[in-house]
């Protein structure tokens, strides 16, 4: 491997940066950044570094290994775009961000199609050259439509699912065969505004902020690990339509942050929360 970022976390104990940093001292490898933290409460030890360099994987990981926690995790990864596949519905922002973000190279992903329960936006991923593939849930019961969906992204092997506004809840066994790597975003009112008609719920509430929320899905309903969030001020001069402007811009900005973060490998997952280091 030339060049790459190493990411590691294990229970804490000391002289653990130091017998990391030695390791790649004597593989030559010079280190273009690195971060550390320590979760207190669980002593806890993450770390991420980037650096340059030739490395010969089995043996470098092999001495990680001797010096590290038996439980330790390792994970030696190079720079790359990743592969992913998009999930959407019917409302557009989140998706045409995307579209123009892989178009102008701004994305460090490949998106290989994207999949929706409706027609709506098969024009628009379509003038970007993606494939679009329309699987229509009426007359069918989840598990039927799963089940198609899954036909699909099967054929194209994603590193990671996004939902851009996909506006279907996905079953336990869905979920678990990708497991962190589905990624979704919703706006933050959540819980307090739930159901159909958010903003309008928001404006009626006389709300004073607006903001979204990106984080991995996982079996309980909007409560997977956060990745990225992000809040705008709001008057009692908006109307719901503006509060709904308003919140689309957050949102693509905060999925578009939360993608960037994880295709970047600067994220790690802890017990249901996320550990950020850029």
């Amino acid at each position: 491997m030339d060049a790459g970022i190493l990411l590691i976390h294990c229970p804490d104990r000391p002289g653990l940066i130091y017998a990391i940093t030695q390791i790649i001292y004597r593989h030559q490898l010079n280190i273009l950044g690195n971060g550390e933290f320590v979760e207190r409460t669980y002593n806890h030890f993450f770390m991420r570094t980037e650096f340059s360099g030739v490395v010969e994987e089995n043996r470098f990981l092999q001495e990680l290994r001797e010096v590290l926690p038996a439980d330790a995790y390792i994970n030696l990864t190079a720079r790359r775009k990743r592969d992913i596949v998009i999930l959407a519905t019917k409302e557009h922002h989140c998706l045409s961000d995307l579209l123009i973000r892989h178009t102008f190279q701004e994305l460090n992903a490949r998106i290989h199609c994207v999949i929706s329960n409706h027609q709506n936006l098969e024009d628009l991923t379509r003038k970007f050259d993606v494939p679009f593939h329309y699987i229509p849930a009426e007359g069918k019961d989840r598990a039927a439509h799963e089940a198609e969906v899954l036909d699909v992204i099967q054929q194209y092997n994603p590193e990671f699912l996004v939902l851009a506004k996909y506006m279907r809840i996905l079953s336990p066994a869905f979920i678990g065969r990708f497991t962190n790597r589905i990624i979704n975003i919703h706006h933050s009112f959540l819980p307090a505004f739930v159901g159909a008609n958010p903003y309008q719920q928001a404006y009626d509430r006389g709300v004073k902020i607006i903001g979204a929320t990106a984080h991995f899905v996982n079996d309980n309903l909007d409560e997977g690990p956060i990745i990225a969030q992000s809040v705008i001020p709001v008057a009692h001069t908006h109307s719901a339509w503006e509060m709904t402007q308003a919140g689309r811009d957050v949102e693509k900005i905060v999925l578009a942050r939360s993608l960037k973060l994880v295709f970047n490998d600067s994220v790690f997952v802890y017990r249901n929360k996320s550990i950020i280091l850029e």
